[in-house]
């Protein structure tokens, strides 16, 4: 063959390996798209809930798998996955394996604390605050770490590499959900024991335990399993998740992470997967899906966060989400998941477990972030507390066009918001005042420890192929067939305000005042509350809705009464109210807030004609209404007062420089049972306490024109959310601090 000849054939074989290895890498960026990563994640999920594991149900293998799910439910558009997880939560009576120390059983304690985020319900923590606070109360005697020891006792301490995925993460989340660093405190201590015990700083890996310190495989290597470590790194993740960004072991975290993830990358096989042994591969030379699942849920969240170089880290992401998705089953069912175990072992490559299953779903939400991120091009929202108080579901309100400015991006279009510490899309609402307007407000919520900057990214919505739909929201509307009320609520209180037909009916007996409706669920209860007058025969108790159904109850009694937080003109020593609203109108209604107006007819003040227009809003997680109201006064300076009705002489008063309260019993339906009132007021309402008329009442000599704002609200001591006047007195408090300090946002690019 000739020179010529020789040179020709090459080319073309060059040319052909090339195009090969264009059209597989073409694949493998296809496959890497958030749609066709969401797909086969919910593929492998609904295999699992067809296939559920023969595992105690508080096991750890479950809260693995748990774990996954609930990852898989920040993302996807279908509800059935954080049903599940609501649903196992619910048959646990959100309790912990029966072990009180074993890190194992408080695995699944990770899961109940994330439903806790999306629905606020003590209840869904309430044990597992119980399990830690008995830890910390009575301690394990046990202080060894070495695990020789008898059965059972190895196991009250972090002892072994797999506890530092079950427990931390428990405890983390605990932390982030009370604010109390006791939680915190004793996780730190407990995870760097573990580690300067067990982490080799020259592999830069954990030995499983201290049986393993001088055994060694068949190449003399030591012995390093590939599961252990995948969840050591995997605990580091869900770690540094609840771990503030201004924490000062922060650093150190970091650190371990960064020099774990180069010697776990070293440890990659060409297929893109890691063995049982991470330095003896060639001994267990069959893929082992569990592990790789837990690197590769790691070096993903390494890049998407900047702690991982992505030109080093995101190809062998790439090539590990490949070879995993490789090992799903055209029915969804995971393989090569090595069974339960302490070291490596050789196994049946067609065999599943449910905590593989939940690495890889924790791998697929950060390879589902990597490819938004890399496609979408989002803007950056950064977020700082700057008090010293705990910041929890609170709303940031951004401007919407200064939002978009500069993207080319059209108003209409809602935007994303997506979680910086994981692929959880979060809820969203963007509004406009007046319906042909333009978008004028965007709202999401954030939770923040003291002095924390956390990271938002808002997205187009055509980024992503799904939203969660939410889990809580509010809502409010007209109620035509109950005498005109106007009724909004949240996850946590309803209220009412009455309308003209039921002026029209009682006439004196009734007024514009607030009234409230207690809550035992999340969920909205004013449909069913009203449909409780029609639905029942009037000789059944549940037909009077004063009563307690176990859903909601109108306990309270406003009348023609201020109720809880009715505004009036204050004038010659004496409450001048407004009668009922002669109009409405619904300007948002949930997720996150809901908002409306009401405009009273002109009322005689001593001889001046005043008129108002009220503008009420209810954000998502808070018990207390924003009131905004706006008095026409023919240009003439007014007081305006608003106010809670003492009900009783019962009633406990308290009071400060920027709010007061009322704890009383219940005023109409069965008893026993409290219902705390309060009213705040922002430091440029200028208010004064005062107490007449039967009611604890803000003062505020406001110039002509000048908007009255204060803040007014309820609780229920039957739900749980405040079960003393203390607890409610304190949430006041803290509600005026943070008015007081409000959040700081930074729009980037």
């Amino acid at each position: 063959m000739s020179f010529k000849n020789k040179a020709v054939v090459i080319a073309g074989l060059v040319v052909m390996f090339w195009s090969l290895d264009f059209s597989l890498h073409a694949e493998v960026a296809a496959n890497l798209s958030p749609k066709p990563v969401l797909e086969i994640m919910q593929r492998v999920a609904d295999w699992q809930l067809a296939h559920p594991s023969k595992h105690k149900p508080t096991d750890w293998t479950q809260g693995a798998g748990d774990a996954g799910m609930m990852a898989l439910a920040g993302i996807s558009g279908d509800v059935k996955y954080r049903n599940a997880m609501l649903a196992m939560a619910e048959n646990n009576h959100w309790q912990l394996g029966p072990k009180k120390f074993h890190a194992d059983d408080h695995a699944v304690g990770q899961t109940y604390a994330e439903l806790y985020f999306l629905y606020r319900d003590p209840k869904m923590i309430a044990p597992l605050r119980a399990r830690f606070d008995s830890i910390l109360t009575e301690p394990s005697k046990v202080e060894s770490l070495a695990f020789n020891q008898p059965k059972g006792i190895a196991g009250e301490n972090w002892s072994w590499c797999d506890s530092l995925f079950m427990a931390p993460p428990a405890w983390a989340r605990l932390y982030y959900a009370t604010g109390d660093e006791k939680y915190l405190n004793f996780m730190l201590k407990e995870w760097w024991r573990t580690t300067d015990y067990l982490y080799d700083k020259d592999e830069h890996l954990f030995f499983r335990d201290s049986t393993y310190f001088k055994k060694t495989e068949a190449n003399g290597k030591k012995v390093f399993w590939g599961r252990g470590n995948g969840w050591v790194m995997g605990g580091l993740v869900r770690l540094l998740q609840y771990l503030p960004t201004n924490h000062p072991d922060r650093p150190r975290f970091e650190q371990l992470f960064k020099d774990m993830a180069a010697k776990i990358l070293t440890c990659q096989q060409p297929d893109g997967l890691w063995r049982a042994s991470l330095l003896d591969p060639a001994s267990y030379p069959l893929k082992e899906t569990s592990s790789s699942g837990f690197y590769t849920y790691a070096l993903a969240w390494g890049v998407n966060q900047g702690l991982l170089d992505r030109k080093q880290f995101e190809p062998a992401v790439h090539k590990a989400w490949a070879a995993l998705v490789g090992c799903v089953d055209a029915d969804g069912k995971l393989t090569h998941v090595q069974p339960i175990g302490a070291d490596p072992k050789h196994f049946d490559e067609n065999g599943t477990e449910v905590y593989g299953v939940g690495a890889f779903l924790l791998a697929g939400s950060e390879v589902y972030r990597m490819g938004v991120l890399g496609k979408a091009k989002p803007r950056k929202i950064s977020v700082f507390n700057p008090s010293s108080c705990w910041r929890e579901s609170e709303t940031v309100e951004l401007n919407f066009l200064y939002v978009i400015a500069g993207t080319g991006f059209s108003t209409n279009n809602s935007w994303k918001i997506m979680d910086g510490i994981s692929a959880w899309i979060l809820d969203s609402q963007d509004y406009a005042f007046e319906p042909a307007q333009a978008k004028e407000k965007l709202l999401f919520q954030v939770d923040l420890a003291p002095g924390e900057t956390r990271t938002f990214y808002i997205f187009e919505p055509s980024a992503l192929p799904a939203v969660p739909p939410p889990a809580l929201t509010t809502f409010a509307r007209f109620v035509p067939e109950r005498l005109d009320d106007f009724a909004w609520e949240n996850d946590r209180i309803a209220f009412r305000m009455y309308g003209p037909a039921l002026q029209k009916q009682d006439g004196d007996k009734t007024g514009s005042g607030v009234d409230v409706w207690c809550k035992h669920v999340r969920q909205p209860v004013i449909n069913s509350m009203y449909a409780r007058q029609t639905t029942y025969p009037k000789s059944d108790r549940r037909s009077n809705y004063h009563n307690d159904d176990g859903n909601a109850a109108d306990n309270y009694r406003a009348g023609p009464n201020r109720g809880c937080g009715g505004a009036a003109i204050w004038a010659d020593g004496k409450l001048r109210p407004s009668r009922c609203y002669q109009s409405w109108k619904l300007i948002t209604s949930g997720p996150i807030r809901s908002e409306f107006e009401l405009t009273y007819a002109a009322w005689d003040v001593n001889g001046q004609p005043v008129s108002e227009v009220k503008r009420v809003s209810l954000d998502r997680g808070s018990n207390l209404n924003r009131f905004e109201c706006r008095y026409d006064t023919g240009n003439q300076p007014v007081t305006a007062a608003a106010g809670l009705v003492i009900h009783s002489a019962e009633s406990m008063l308290a009071h400060q420089d920027r709010w007061f309260s009322l704890w009383e019993k219940f005023t109409e339906g069965d008893g026993p049972g409290h219902i705390p009132v309060g009213l705040v007021w922002p430091a440029a309402t200028r208010g004064q306490f005062k107490e007449a008329e039967g009611h604890a009442l803000v003062l505020a000599e406001l110039k002509a024109s000048e908007p009255f704002v204060y803040y007014a609200g309820a609780g229920w001591d039957r739900n749980g959310d405040f079960t003393n006047q203390i607890q409610w007195n304190n949430y006041l408090k803290r509600f005026a601090e943070r008015l007081d300090q409000p959040l700081k946002v930074t729009v980037g690019n």
